[in-house]
């Protein structure tokens, strides 16, 4: 375990019922909290905190709230996004497992804020053991009469990357494939009947969407540890949650640490530790032997070198070396490591799960995935090169999702900070130090232990497995 001051999102002991939940300072105390606040205060009071989204894009979690409550409607929903996908990232799953009652709060807690009439919590068929964590808990919290009138559902969705993308989700539960839609779901929600609009010559006359009230229901999606956060903000305030991390990332964070590393960890951490301090607390540090050459934040940000790694794990201070935070799920790479085949793997796995509406996303990546396979096989030139950063360019064209930005940043980043082992590979017969590397989906992790999906080397660009 990490030291951290305070440590309250992952207890020493998983919290197994609901009888040791109320036994815990926060246990129903913070949904009871933002009623006697009312949902207004409740914003506020979450606002000062400076919540963030923990899901990756780092979104203040009251200006969403904001946004989904002030949206003219008869009819709202809330979501917890328990769908987690990115490589290398468990802090969800280990979460719900070490206990599942605080983000169901949270849960209830945002629902009464933005006045739903249903609450969903989607994860993944496969996750058995989390899923049958949250259920009971559900239940439980039910029968404990904290639940109150809010419905809430549990909804077990496909393998798929992009089933953790908050439009693709709202699909997913509709119980359409995780297509992403075009609209954010805070104007076009759950079950909604209004049109997705497209372009128009007239804006309309407030800046918002026409016809945007009835039929739209906004619906508020927020991740796992973002929800996890909110009973304790609400029970033990704004101050005491200042008191933990940075500035502009208050509160403790939940970092998983996997790859080229003694053990695979998931813990917890205060934000302003070094991101070496992390993966030496969480990971073991490197291999014995060995140095660090990479760290990726998941397949969402450019990556990091080794002489970048005294940044701040904060999102200002992982910003200042050029990439992001993430969901913190950072994968290590030593220096045995051929960062083209680092690349191609990466960019094998967007090209598997882009979802095809948008011809060059899908058509990029896999243009951007063949090339960077030559240059590994040998068989490359300068012009496979060029290529690669045509495509790079104008992968991202008309996007519907963050996935093409993904390929254009960490495939984009990895050429541009190691060009001499792209050059490497145009001249030489093959990759030097090639690896046979998997991506790093986690099936499981636990007691330093990590299981990768043996599966995702299978799947084809149509979702099928060979």
């Amino acid at each position: 375990m990490t030291h951290v001051t305070d440590r309250y999102l992952l207890p020493e002991h998983a919290v197994g019922s609901i009888d040791e939940y109320l036994a815990t300072d926060i246990g129903g105390l913070g949904l009871q909290r933002a009623i006697d606040l009312g949902a207004d205060e409740t914003i506020a009071l979450v606002s000062r905190a400076g919540l963030r989204g923990r899901g990756g894009a780092g979104f203040p979690t009251a200006t969403k709230w904001t946004s989904v409550r002030s949206q003219p409607a008869s009819r709202r929903y809330a979501v917890c996004n328990g769908a987690e996908g990115e490589p290398g990232t468990f802090k969800d799953r280990a979460l719900l497992r070490a206990n599942p009652y605080q983000v169901v709060e949270g849960l209830l807690i945002a629902a009464f804020v933005v006045d739903a009439e249903r609450a969903f919590l989607a994860l993944k068929e496969s996750f058995a053991e989390e899923r049958e964590r949250v259920t009971r808990a559900i239940v439980e919290m039910q029968d404990a009469g904290i639940c109150r009138d809010c419905e809430l559902v549990v909804v077990a969705g496909p393998e798929e990357y992009l089933y953790g993308e908050e439009k693709a989700l709202l699909e997913v539960i509709e119980g359409n494939p995780p297509y992403p839609r075009v609209l954010p779901p805070y104007q076009h929600g759950l079950f909604a009947t209004t049109p997705q609009l497209g372009w128009s010559s007239v804006a309309p006359a407030d800046g918002g969407l026409p016809d945007a009230g009835d039929g739209s229901n906004p619906t508020l999606v927020n991740n796992v540890e973002t929800l996890a956060n909110v009973p304790h903000i609400l029970v033990r305030g704004v101050d005491w949650f200042r008191g933990h991390g940075t500035r502009q990332t208050p509160g403790n964070v939940v970092c998983t640490v996997v790859g080229d590393v003694v053990h695979a960890g998931v813990d917890e951490v205060e934000p302003g530790t070094s991101l070496r301090q992390v993966i030496t607390a969480v990971g073991g540090g490197p291999r014995p032997g060995r140095t660090i050459k990479a760290v990726f934040p998941g397949v969402t940000n450019p990556v990091i070198r080794d002489g970048e790694l005294d940044a701040a794990l904060s999102y200002e201070g992982v910003e200042s070396v050029g990439s992001g935070m993430g969901a913190c799920g950072f994968i290590v790479y030593d220096d045995t490591t051929c960062m083209v085949e680092v690349a191609a793997v990466f960019s094998q796995f967007l090209f598997v799960e882009s979802c095809g509406q948008c011809p060059p996303c899908k058509l990029g990546s896999g243009e951007i995935t063949e090339g960077l396979d030559d240059l590994q096989e040998g068989i490359a030139t300068e012009r496979t090169v060029e290529g690669i950063w045509e495509w790079l360019a104008k992968v991202t064209d008309g996007s519907r999702c963050f996935l093409a930005t993904e390929e254009a940043q960490v495939v984009g980043s990895i050429i541009e900070r190691f060009p001499g082992e792209v050059e490497e590979h145009v001249v030489g017969d093959g990759c030097p130090r090639r690896r046979h590397l998997v991506i790093p989906k986690l099936v499981d992790l636990r007691d330093g232990t990590a299981v990768y999906d043996e599966r995702q080397t299978r799947k084809a660009p149509d979702w099928t497995y060979h």
